[in-house]
C-alpha cells in the first residue's frame, strides 16, 4: 500500500473536521483540568479508522448527514475509552508517541477518564432521533467488554486454540468495526442486503486489523509504531503467531517457546521473535489476515462503483502490512 491513510481518505472526499468539532464540543468541561486531559487524549487521534468506516460506508451507500458525523464522533469516543483502559490493563508507557494517560496522571484518573469518554459517547448518541444507533453501540460495547474479559480469562493459557483466539478478536475489535459500517450504511438509507454486506466487510476488516496489530506488538519497532510494544507477551496473552508456534512448529521449537513463555525471562521477546520467524508463524498469521482482507473485499464487490467503495477496498489492503 503506497498511499497513506490520509491520502486514501482525501481521495474519497472524507474529511474529519466536522467530526472532530462534534467530538471536542461534546467533551468540553467547565473544569480546566478535565479539558487538559481531553486535549492530551485528543492527540491520540491517529488512523481515525472507525470514524472513517462510518463515513465511507455512508458515502458508498448514499449521502452523508449530521447523523453520520455524530455517530463517527461517538465511535471514536468509544474507541478512545478502550485505548485509555487498555493502557491501564497493559501498564503501557506510550500511546501515539505520547506519554500514556495512566503514566501521566495515574491509573485512577485514567480509568475514570475512560468512563468519562464512554458516558459522553452515549450522551452524544442520544441526540440522534432514532434509538437504533444507541442500542447497537450499547450492544457492541457489551461485546467488546466480553472479548476483553475472555482474553483476560485465558491469560497464560498456553493451550489457547486458534478458534478461541478468533472469538476474542471478533468480539473485542471486529464487533466495533462491523458496527461502524452497519451504522454508516443504515443512516444513508441502504437496504438490508447492502447493510449485511457492509457488516461482513467490517467484521473481516476488524479481524485482519487485529491480527496485524498483534503481529506489530510482537515484531514491530516501538519508535515507528509510536506505542509500547511487547505487552501481549509481557501479560502472557497468546496471539495468533504464538498459537501457531506452540501448536504447529517442530517439537524442539514448541518446547523452547513453552519454556520462554512460562519463565517470562528479560530476553524473552527477542528469543520468541527468533522462534516465530524460524517456525514461519509470522507468515502464517499474515496469511490468515490476508484471507480476511479478501473476504472483506468480496463483501463490497457488488456495491456501485464509487470513490468511497474504492477507499474501503484500499483500506482493507492497507491493513495487513502496516507498521503503526
Amino acid at each position: 500500500m503506497h498511499a497513506t491513510l490520509a491520502e486514501l481518505y482525501e481521495t474519497s472526499g472524507v474529511r474529519f473536521d466536522d467530526v472532530c468539532r462534534v467530538f471536542d464540543d461534546e467533551l468540553l468541561s467547565d473544569l480546566p483540568f478535565v479539558n487538559t486531559l481531553c486535549e492530551h487524549v485528543g492527540r491520540y487521534r491517529g488512523k481515525m479508522l472507525r470514524p472513517a468506516l462510518v463515513l465511507l460506508a455512508g458515502r458508498a451507500c448514499g449521502e452523508l448527514t449530521r447523523q453520520h458525523r455524530v455517530i463517527a464522533a461517538v465511535v471514536e469516543m468509544v474507541h478512545m475509552a478502550t485505548l485509555v483502559h487498555d493502557d491501564v490493563l497493559d501498564e503501557a508507557d506510550v500511546r501515539r508517541g505520547l506519554v500514556a494517560l495512566n503514566r501521566l496522571q495515574g491509573n485512577e484518573a485514567a480509568v475514570l477518564f475512560g468512563d468519562f469518554l464512554i458516558s459522553h459517547a452515549f450522551h452524544l448518541c442520544s441526540s440522534i432521533d432514532s434509538q437504533y444507533a444507541s442500542r447497537l453501540i450499547g450492544s457492541t460495547t457489551n461485546t467488546v467488554c466480553e472479548g476483553e474479559l475472555m482474553q483476560i480469562y485465558h491469560r497464560g493459557d498456553l493451550d489457547l486454540t486458534e478458534d478461541e483466539y478468533m472469538q476474542i478478536i471478533s468480539r473485542k475489535t471486529a464487533s466495533l468495526t462491523s458496527t461502524c459500517c452497519v451504522l454508516g450504511a443504515r443512516y444513508a438509507g441502504a437496504d438490508p442486503a447492502t447493510i449485511g454486506r457492509l457488516e461482513a466487510y467490517g467484521l473481516n476488516l476488524g479481524i485482519a486489523f487485529q491480527i496485524a496489530d498483534d503481529l506489530l506488538d510482537l515484531l514491530g519497532d516501538e519508535q515507528e509504531a509510536g506505542k509500547t510494544l511487547g505487552l501481549d507477551l509481557k501479560k502472557r496473552k497468546l496471539t495468533l503467531p504464538l498459537i501457531h508456534l506452540l501448536g504447529r512448529a517442530d517439537a524442539d521449537q514448541r518446547a523452547a517457546a513453552r519454556r520462554l513463555l512460562n519463565l517470562a525471562e528479560p530476553d524473552c521477546l527477542r528469543r520468541v521473535r527468533q522462534l516465530v520467524a524460524q517456525a514461519g508463524s509470522d507468515e502464517y498469521s499474515r496469511g490468515v489476515a490476508r484471507r480476511h482482507v479478501e473476504a472483506a473485499l468480496a463483501a463490497v464487490s457488488d456495491l456501485p462503483p464509487s470513490a468511497a467503495r474504492d477507499s474501503l477496498c484500499a483500506l482493507a489492503r492497507f491493513t495487513v502490512d502496516r507498521r503503526q
